[in-house]
């Protein structure tokens, strides 16, 4: 049983794959917080703007086998020239924590029907077998077990979570992004161009990261 909040399709908006057409599926539950507003302040991750409780989003639902989930997934897509073997339709598995119910069989369910499959995670578990695109964002202190991927993405400033920690994570790009994009702050607008200044200024002294920006929200998609 896979439970997910929502899907929908749109473009990527943050990191290597910025701009790239995309099917987003989006689990319910988390690892680092329950997604409750009580408990935000003792939450391992405490910034998060994104809802992941329940199953009631668009296209959300319960999905008895990879086979059902894949098939609703492939639905979505609407690149209108994939049919071209140089353009492979993409699905980003997001949550919440995805690797908390993705799975091999899922993964060779969406590769059956032609897909990509990227996963968007807190690096905190295991990631199966067979991802086409690794992302991990890690969170405050929170332990991570995977050692190597395609990108790193880390929400800066986390006083918990500075970039050299994760210095010795093999990855093909490392990013940076401001705080105030994801934080549900006071004062947000000042605070996004404090930590924007800070992310630039580390990215410019280190230059082994990069700086992404949230686009989707720039431009007012999905």
């Amino acid at each position: 049983m896979y439970r997910v909040k929502e899907m929908f399709y749109s473009l990527q908006g943050e990191g290597a794959q910025t701009g790239r057409a995309s099917v987003f599926c989006r689990f319910t539950k988390c690892n680092l917080w329950t997604g409750r507003e009580k408990d935000r302040a003792n939450a391992v991750c405490n910034f998060c703007d994104t809802d992941f409780i329940g199953t009631d989003g668009q296209n959300g639902g319960e999905f008895n086998s990879a086979e059902d989930l894949a098939d609703a997934v492939s639905q979505l897509w609407a690149g209108e020239d994939s049919a071209n073997s140089k353009i492979k339709p993409y699905v980003i598995f997001t949550g919440g924590e995805p690797l908390l119910q993705l799975d091999e069989p899922l993964i060779s369910a969406m590769h059956q029907l032609g897909f990509e499959v990227g996963v968007e995670s807190n690096g905190t578990r295991p990631a199966p077998e067979g991802l086409d695109w690794l992302c991990i964002s890690p969170k405050a202190d929170a332990e991570v077990v995977i050692t190597q991927c395609d990108e790193v993405k880390l929400v800066y400033p986390q006083a918990l979570a500075p970039p050299e920690r994760f210095k010795d994570i093999e990855a093909s790009y490392y990013f940076l992004s401001p705080m105030a994009d994801h934080a549900v702050i006071t004062g947000r607008d000042e605070l996004k161009q404090s930590n924007m200044r800070l992310a630039t200024d580390y990215c410019l002294k280190h230059p082994q990261w990069r700086l992404t920006l949230q686009m989707h929200k720039i431009l007012g998609i999905d």
